[in-house]
């Protein structure tokens, strides 16, 4: 029962990690300049990092729970 458990937290965190990644990668292919004051670097990358994070961890959890749902599936049948 234990297993379980670790199981599944490994998988959250490698599939948040892995989502948080290509929501950076994503974010960086915009320009985001032009939406912040000059001399605000600081505040700007901030920013830039906290949309990552709650991107990748909003498109990890749509895909943590339709993993969830596809095996809930089979007590369907």
């Amino acid at each position: 029962m234990e297993d379980v458990f670790v199981q599944e937290a490994l998988m959250s965190m490698t599939s948040h990690l892995i989502f948080i990644v290509i929501s950076w990668y994503a974010l960086q292919s915009l320009n985001l300049d032009g939406l912040f004051r000059k001399g605000k670097v600081f505040e700007a990358r901030i920013l830039v990092i906290f949309l990552t994070i709650a991107i990748g961890t909003t498109v990890s959890r749509f895909f943590l729970d339709f993993l969830s749902w596809s095996n809930s599936l089979t007590y369907l049948f």
